[in-house]
């Protein structure tokens, strides 16, 4: 009895095996390695390689060091009062020398009304710093407005006015498809060349400080 319930045992988990080999025979190959996400390392790998990542990751730290990546808006507003226009000139300063990067503006708002309302708030508010950033002269298609989050990332939790949580945030997010400047793939050059532009700007200043007096 023992000895025959065995042999059915291994007969029942061959067919099973039989069963599973014959469904991945007719199934598309990469099909058990490929969950719908199979392209994205390949792209990440990709832009590791050719320094693409690299670059825009040490551009967006820049960004980030060099000028305030944020302008913060009165309650219930997407205006921008001095103190926002000020740091958006700023920003438009910072963006015009680098022609081949792209940019994102997020908006945000605080914890006060309802979440449908505050996603379309701070939308307008991204849309409304993206307006005054082409109004300096940097080209509409280096820069987008994102969906904003809404009051769904608040800097200070609190229900609130905080005048904080009610910003837009500018952020580094990559390259302009073709451009002249990266055709070559030397993405690093685009991080270092201002700062070894101003570094020269920086000494010839000096030294005509020196002469003049």
């Amino acid at each position: 009895m023992l000895k025959s319930t065995s042999t059915l045992a291994i007969l029942t988990a061959a067919s099973f095996a039989l069963s599973a080999c014959s469904a991945d025979f007719y199934r598309e190959a990469g099909a058990q390695v490929d969950e719908g996400a199979f392209g994205n390392p390949t792209m990440t790998n990709t832009l590791i390689a050719n320094g693409e990542l690299a670059a825009v990751e040490g551009l967006k730290r820049r960004f980030e060091d060099e000028v305030p990546a944020s302008v913060n808006f009165d309650f219930n507003s997407a205006t921008l009062d001095a103190a926002s226009q000020s740091v958006l000139m700023k920003q438009a300063a910072w963006i015009k020398q680098f022609p081949e990067v792209r940019f994102r503006v997020y908006g945000h708002t605080d914890l006060v009304g309802s979440d449908g309302y505050n996603k379309s708030l701070g939308l307008r508010r991204a849309q409304t710093v993206v307006s005054f950033l082409t109004q300096q002269g940097i080209s509409r298609s280096r820069l987008e407005a994102v969906v904003s989050f809404g009051e769904t990332q608040p800097l200070v939790v609190t229900e609130g006015r905080e005048r904080r949580n009610r910003r837009t945030v500018t952020e580094v997010t990559g390259f302009v498809s073709g451009h002249p400047s990266l055709l070559d793939g030397k993405y690093a050059r685009v991080i270092y060349r201002e700062h070894v532009e101003s570094a020269g700007r920086a000494v010839f200043d000096e030294v005509s400080a020196g002469v003049a007096q």
